[in-house]
């Protein structure tokens, strides 16, 4: 069939902005689907048919068109956060040419001489603003891709709450056009500046004196949670997760999770890992969504029920960790059966009958038997003492590749 979609990058500067090859797609087009901004940076003597996308969004007019030559308008780089990713999940490589113009980040970074490798870039297009909890460190360059003109100053609130008043905001409008704008000035002196919709914001993380970032790698302190008492300690936190051995791209079943703790330390172990917490409490799923947010993972799935009936439907993970309900009739089979092969299954034990649950499944599946005692230096009179924790009994279990 060959190239019958051609997505085309197109900036700020327009038409006028655009390659040999850009061009002539567009020529040759009998229809172009776009943003109503990108579909009036078109001059004239583009004769295809105009379409705009559908809201609520949908690819479905370019999709049906298959087979006459149809051009769709992006902004920047189209694979860049942008509708060539979508488009490429639908339509094979061998019939598509996407061709990019500069990125948003790739103007900015030019603009501020920043090397865009030592970047992190955010979007906030569509996403909660709580994601950017999570690369919050003082020293950091981020770059990012704001949903509309609230963005900075709502970021900018986000930074003082969390103690980085002192960061530096650059925010760019219209980067590569004409209308171009660069507004610059600290977090706490952000007012409300009027900024247009199409911004970029800069930001050079500087922390307050006394605040810290909470560090990517597991075992965070219990204060970084709220709880009621149900929280995987520490120590115990740190164990559970090198033996979950999170991977890029994987899913997580956090079940019985509590104040949502391995799940979220899971999430923040990549920004491709993802997780679903199982949780039946009312009062606990509240405390999952603070924590969720508060550190960074809006992304984190709350799954409200009672496992083992709330696991029917999920999508099969590549690691379960079972916190809660480890005695609970039709759990751990439930978890097993639908553990992907390869994956692997950790329960924590607390109580002699948990315990005994899990030697019992030890028989059964094999695995590894793991005891951890943890004991704190505690004043003890005029003395100091260890006091020792509950211990606590783990089983690791890796699922066979051909099960």
């Amino acid at each position: 069939m060959g190239d019958w979609l051609t997505v085309v990058g197109i900036g700020e500067d327009g038409f006028k902005g655009l390659g040999k090859n850009a061009r002539r797609a567009l020529l040759g087009a009998s229809r172009i689907v776009g943003g109503q901004r990108q579909l009036d940076l078109l001059p004239p003597c583009i004769g295809g048919e105009r379409q705009l996308w559908p809201s609520p969004f949908s690819l479905a007019p370019v999709l049906e068109s298959r087979g006459e030559p149809v051009c769709v308008l992006a902004s920047g780089d189209p694979m860049f956060y942008g509708v060539g990713a979508s488009l490429a999940r639908h339509v094979p490589s061998a019939e598509m040419a996407i061709i990019p113009a500069p990125s948003s980040c790739a103007l900015a970074a030019a603009r501020l001489g920043w090397p865009l490798q030592e970047v992190t870039v955010v979007s906030l297009v569509a996403r909660p603003l709580a994601a950017l909890n999570a690369h919050l460190f003082s020293g950091v360059r981020l770059l990012l891709l704001s949903n509309d003109g609230n963005s900075p100053a709502a970021v900018a609130q986000l930074l003082r709450e969390r103690g980085f008043g002192a960061s530096r905001m650059t925010v760019l409008e219209h980067l590569g056009g004409d209308a171009e704008r660069r507004i610059e000035r600290s977090a706490s002196e952000w007012g409300d500046a009027a900024v247009a919709d199409l911004n970029v914001v800069a930001v050079e993380c500087l922390a307050e004196p006394g605040v810290t970032g909470l560090s990517r790698l597991a075992g965070l302190p219990d204060s970084a949670f709220r709880h009621d008492g149900q929280l995987t300690k520490r120590d115990v936190r740190a164990i559970t997760l090198a033996r979950l051995a999170p991977k890029p791209g994987e899913l997580l079943w956090d079940v019985g999770a509590g104040s949502g703790s391995i799940g979220i330390e899971w999430m923040r172990a990549h920004p491709s890992c993802r997780a679903m917490a199982v949780e039946a409490d009312e009062g606990r799923q509240q405390l999952i969504e603070h924590n969720r947010d508060a550190l960074g993972v809006p992304g984190l799935q709350l799954i409200r029920g009672k496992a083992p009936q709330a696991l029917n439907g999920l999508e099969r993970p590549e690691a379960i960790f079972i916190g809660g309900g480890v005695t609970r009739e039709g759990v751990f089979e439930t978890c097993w059966d639908r553990l992907k092969p390869g994956g692997r299954l950790v329960a924590n034990a607390v109580t002699l009958q948990s315990e005994v649950t899990l030697m019992h499944w030890r028989e059964q599946y094999g695995g590894e038997l793991t005891r951890i005692h943890v004991a704190q230096a505690q004043p003890l009179g005029e003395f100091d003492t260890w006091r020792q924790a509950l211990p606590i009994t783990l089983l690791e279990l890796v699922k066979a590749l051909d099960a």
